[in-house]
């Protein structure tokens, strides 16, 4: 039988809390987009459009090909939450824009994953600090062949992804 070191121990332990932390946030993510009857996804994409943004640079934020960035687009216009808009500075350039139930729902769904968050209930202002402060020295940018995983997770996802429902559920 090979025994392992404390430091190889301490970083199986490490490994499983962050693989069972990472479980229990698609779950809530899983279970948020459900209760509003929408793609996961579309919980990320509302996130990330604070100002008008040119589908570049949302696929950039999202890690997402092109391809992928155009059939979120498509499903946020189906639904009358975002619109595809020439940009000013480049009118070859797309942007989208939300639209006030896309800003609604955004906002509505912010509160719900800000309430759900386990750093939030468990984990002091210093502490939450102190994570990021951690999370961000272990996360540098994806390389070419990770993003290319990300773009293939993401394309499975639309696939199997719901319609979003007109009536979402109100915020609790």
């Amino acid at each position: 039988m090979h025994t392992r070191s404390e430091e190889d121990l301490l970083d199986l332990e490490i490994l499983d809390s962050v693989a069972g932390l990472f479980g229990r946030l698609v779950a809530e993510g899983e279970t948020l987009a459900k209760s509003f009857g929408i793609p996961v996804f579309v919980i990320k994409a509302l996130h990330m459009l604070d100002n008008p943004l040119a589908m570049k640079d949302l696929g950039q934020r999202m890690h997402c090909d092109p391809s992928f960035i155009t059939s979120i687009a498509d499903t946020l216009e189906k639904h009358g939450l975002a619109v595809r808009e020439p940009d000013p500075a480049d009118r070859r350039v797309k942007r989208l824009v939300l639209t006030p139930a896309g800003a609604d729902l955004k906002a509505r769904l912010e509160n719900e994953v800000l309430s759900r968050t386990p750093w939030r209930q468990c984990l002091t202002r210093e502490q939450r600090t102190n994570l990021l402060t951690l999370i961000r020295a272990m996360s540098p940018p994806l390389s070419a062949a990770e993003a290319e995983n990300c773009e293939e997770v993401n394309k499975l996802l639309v696939s199997a992804a719901e319609p979003i429902s007109a009536a979402a559920p109100a915020a609790r």
